[in-house]
């Protein structure tokens, strides 16, 4: 700064003014300090501006991994709605685990991270509702925080999880299956609990008997359950995956084992992706509104860093969408 002042010809606390708007600087000096910043290529050190009391313009984001399209274009959205606001993101994942979830949301604070967006993990003891994460601003996305008894509201932004997966389980109901097998992740994940209720209300309601797999994160694991239960006399007609890593490993042990689509197995996906139409049969699923769900969750997260950080919580949640395609046995033209 001191080289910049010489350069510009006037003192360090004009340019100090100049730097952080804190008081009126005629536009001719105003001109010069900047014309001084740029021939110097003088830049701020933000985590300096920081420890004086100034803002450090970043946010964290933590989700549970990256190779879920899923998480990582929820992130994107986050990430553009930040850059519109001039923040840039620090970006973590748990790897769903609430030791490594914890760590790594203590060493955004480190890096004086102004606000949190935050898939939860799913394994392990959640620590996110204890009071040295209190006055850092956080916003849940797709799946709720519970902070009972903490100063600090958490926003959420969640999708219709239930009511999605019954929706789909009844569409596969009416083309005249009777055995649809539920695939998914553990069932401790709040959107797995969610869409378990919702296909399980649908089945019961037709009479049926939900049957359900839960290791649908392992390809292996996926590939040994479907050749088992293939095999079977009452075997399954149709399978509804609960998300994106399901829905692949699932698909994977289908085309292993050579079973066709739909013609001996229906399928229904949850969460879309950009090959899902280019398959043949091109895949049925349910669409979650993803771009939404990071654009709103980094809303909620500026409104409270603009102002509103006393306001009640929201809960904001966004409906969902079954795109009819080829492999639940409908052909759309």
């Amino acid at each position: 700064m001191r080289d910049v002042a010489e350069r510009a010809g006037v003192g360090m606390m004009t340019v100090s003014r100049v730097l952080n708007g804190t008081a009126h600087v005629r536009e001719e000096t105003r001109e010069r300090v900047y014309r001084a910043l740029e021939e110097l290529q003088y830049r701020p050190n933000m985590m300096a501006r920081a420890l004086r009391g100034f803002r450090t313009h970043s946010i964290g984001v933590i989700v549970p991994y990256l190779y879920d399209p899923f998480f990582a274009s929820c992130a994107q959205a986050v990430s553009e709605v930040a850059r519109k606001h001039s923040y840039s993101v620090l970006l973590a994942t748990s790897d769903e685990r609430a030791e490594t979830e914890i760590e790594e949301l203590r060493q955004l604070q480190r890096r004086q991270v102004e606000g949190i967006v935050i898939i939860p993990a799913c394994y392990g003891r959640s620590r996110l509702n204890t009071p040295e994460f209190d006055s850092l601003p956080m916003v849940a996305l797709d799946r709720p925080i519970a902070r009972p008894g903490l100063r600090s509201p958490v926003d959420r932004v969640l999708v219709e999880n239930q009511n999605a997966a019954a929706v789909a389980t009844e569409h596969l109901i009416q083309h005249g299956h009777k055995r649809i097998c539920f695939v998914g992740l553990s069932s401790k994940i709040y959107t797995m609990q969610a869409r378990l209720n919702g296909y399980q209300k649908a089945m019961r309601t037709a009479g049926l008997e939900p049957e359900c797999f839960f290791e649908g994160g392992e390809e292996t694991a996926t590939l040994d359950f479907v050749r088992s239960v293939k095999s079977r006399p009452n075997a399954p007609t149709a399978i509804f995956a609960s998300n994106g890593l399901s829905s692949r490993h699932a698909l994977h042990a289908l085309a292993t084992l050579g079973i066709q689509i739909p013609d001996e197995l229906a399928f229904i996906g949850f969460d879309d992706f950009e090959l899902a139409d280019i398959l043949r049969p091109a895949l049925t699923v349910v669409r979650q509104p993803t771009q939404q769900l990071g654009q709103q969750a980094a809303d909620l997260l500026f409104a409270r860093l603009d102002g509103a950080a006393d306001a009640p919580a929201q809960t904001r949640l966004l409906p969902v969408e079954l795109v009819i395609r080829r492999s639940c046995g409908c052909h759309p033209s």
